[in-house]
C-alpha cells in the first residue's frame, strides 16, 4: 500500500448570485501532480434539471475516495494520472430545476461560437426570447460558461492529455457518445483518437457497448456548443472532449406517466432505474482512466493515426 494516498483537493471556479445568495461552482482534483501526467475530466449539471448526470458523476467520486484507503491498484494509478470533476456548473438551475441557469440562458447554447451551417430550429440555439426554451443570452458568455472554458484550458495547458466526459439525459432511446462538432460537419482534430478510443472500448468491453458513438451534428446542429468551442481552439496534446447523453425517452416509454413532470422528461422516477442508470456508466467512466494512464493515445504513430483518422471518416463523414 501506498504510505500516503492521493488527497482530494477542492476549489470555486466561480461564485453565481441569485436573491442575495451566492452559489460556488466547485471543480475538484485527485491524483498525481504537476503537468506531465494525463488528466480525465467529468463534469455534469450543465442543465439543472438533468439530476441523473450529475448524479452519475459524484456516485464516480463516492466510489473513488470510499476505495483509497485500501485499492492499492487505484493508488498506484493515481500516481499516473490526475482526475477532475466539476459535478454542478449551473447550481442555480440545479436549485430551480431548469434546464437554464439564473439568467434563463442555456449553457450549451451560449459559447462564443456559430454554427457553421443551418441549425436545427429553436433546439439549435435562439436569441428570440429568454422566454423560449435553448436561449442563447444577448449579454454574452455567461459566468458558468467562462469558469468551465477556463478551468478546461487549464487543465489542457497542465496536462499531457485530456479526455473530458460532460453527462447529459435527454434524448432518444440509446445511450450516445457525442464529440464535436455540433455547429459544423468538418471533422475535430482529434477524430483519429476518438474512433481508436471507441475501437478499444469495443474490444475490451464487448458486453458494455450499450453507447451510440457519433459527431453531435449527425443527430442535430446547434449553435454555442461549449465542447465545439474548446475543441476549435487545436493544440499539439491530445484532447478528447466526449458527450454522455442518456436516452431518456426509453425511462419515459416504461413509466408513462413521467411525460406529465418536467423532471421526469430527463430523469429516472423509479429507484430500480435510477439504480440502474448509476451503475450503467461506471464501466465506461473507469475505463477512460485507465486509458489515460496507459498514455495509448500519447503514443499513437503518425502512421497508426492517419489510418484511424481515414476510418473515422469512412463511418461518420462519407454521407
Amino acid at each position: 500500500m501506498i504510505d500516503s494516498y492521493p488527497q482530494l483537493h477542492a476549489k470555486t471556479l466561480t461564485k453565481v448570485n441569485l436573491k442575495k445568495q451566492s452559489y460556488p461552482v466547485i471543480c475538484a482534483e485527485l491524483g498525481a501532480k504537476g503537468g506531465n501526467v494525463p488528466c480525465v475530466l467529468f463534469v455534469s449539471g450543465v442543465h439543472g434539471v438533468e439530476l441523473i448526470g450529475i448524479q452519475v458523476v459524484i456516485a464516480l467520486l463516492e466510489s473513488i475516495l470510499s476505495r483509497l484507503e485500501w485499492d492499492c491498484q487505484l493508488q498506484q494509478l493515481l500516481t499516473k494520472i490526475k482526475i477532475a470533476f466539476v459535478p454542478i456548473v449551473n447550481p442555480i438551475g440545479l436549485l430551480r430545476s431548469t434546464r437554464c441557469n439564473g439568467h434563463r440562458v442555456d449553457l450549451m447554447r451560449n459559447a462564443p461560437i456559430e454554427a457553421e451551417s443551418k441549425v436545427t430550429f429553436l433546439v439549435g440555439g435562439q436569441k428570440l426570447s429568454s422566454h423560449l426554451p435553448w436561449y442563447r443570452g444577448h449579454q454574452g458568455v455567461e459566468q458558468e460558461t467562462r469558469a468551465l472554458i477556463q478551468y478546461v484550458e487549464l487543465l489542457k495547458a497542465c496536462s499531457t492529455s485530456l479526455i473530458s466526459l460532460d453527462a447529459h439525459s435527454g434524448f432518444g432511446m440509446t445511450d450516445h457518445i457525442w464529440f464535436p462538432f455540433a455547429g459544423s460537419s468538418k471533422p475535430v482534430s482529434s477524430l483519429g483518437q476518438i474512433y481508436y478510443l471507441e475501437q478499444l472500448y469495443q474490444s475490451s468491453y464487448p458486453y458494455h457497448n450499450h453507447y451510440s458513438f457519433s459527431p453531435q451534428s449527425l443527430i442535430y446542429r446547434t449553435h454555442g456548443d461549449i465542447w465545439d468551442y474548446l475543441a476549435a481552439n487545436e493544440s499539439d496534446k491530445p484532447f478528447l472532449p466526449l458527450t454522455l447523453e442518456m436516452g431518456s425517452w426509453s425511462w419515459v416509454k416504461k413509466n408513462p406517466r413521467q411525460v406529465f413532470n418536467f423532471a421526469g422528461l430527463f430523469n429516472p422516477q423509479k429507484q430500480h432505474r435510477q439504480v440502474r442508470a448509476l451503475r450503467k456508466h461506471t464501466v465506461f467512466m473507469q475505463f477512460l482512466l485507465d486509458l489515460a494512464a496507459s498514455r495509448e493515445l500519447e503514443h499513437m504513430s503518425a502512421e497508426g493515426l492517419k489510418l484511424q483518422n481515414q476510418a473515422a471518416i469512412n463511418r461518420w463523414f462519407q454521407r
